[in-house]
């Protein structure tokens, strides 16, 4: 049974940030997160944007807006996401390059896994490493 019947990934992390233009230049800069598409209203407020990453993507927006979602997420916390990259360290090399918060440095895990995490400049953690969640091991 398919989860979805367009191809692409069938769960995306959505977040709202009040600075999204800076959250759209940590990923793709810090992160190497690639713009896919960045939608703005008339006075340059980002209404929607997705940012790929491998076969996942991101999508985020400006908070303050008017919606449902907006309205659902006004009061909402900083949120986590895993990102699954092929090679950490290089990774983390280029997230410290562009000055982002790291949490905890390149690490082996006793599972195989090696990881790191950082924290964006509105709170939000992310976590890249070996880990293929789902993949047969």
């Amino acid at each position: 049974m398919s989860a979805t019947a367009a191809p692409g990934p069938a769960i995306c992390p959505t977040l709202l940030y009040r600075d999204a233009k800076a959250a759209i230049a940590l990923l793709t800069e810090g992160f190497g997160f690639t713009e896919v598409a960045v939608h703005e209203d008339g006075a340059g407020v980002v209404q929607h944007a997705e940012l790929g990453y491998g076969n996942g993507v991101v999508m985020l927006g400006s908070a303050g807006r008017e919606g449902v979602f907006a309205q659902a997420m006004e009061n909402a916390g900083p949120t986590g996401v895993y990102v699954a990259v092929d090679d950490v360290d290089a990774h983390h090399r280029r997230a410290e390059r562009y000055g982002v918060e790291i949490l905890i440095p390149p690490t082996d895990q006793d599972y195989g896994a090696r990881d790191y995490m950082a924290r964006d400049a509105e709170g939000n953690i992310w976590s890249f490493g070996t880990y293929v969640p789902g993949a047969a091991g």
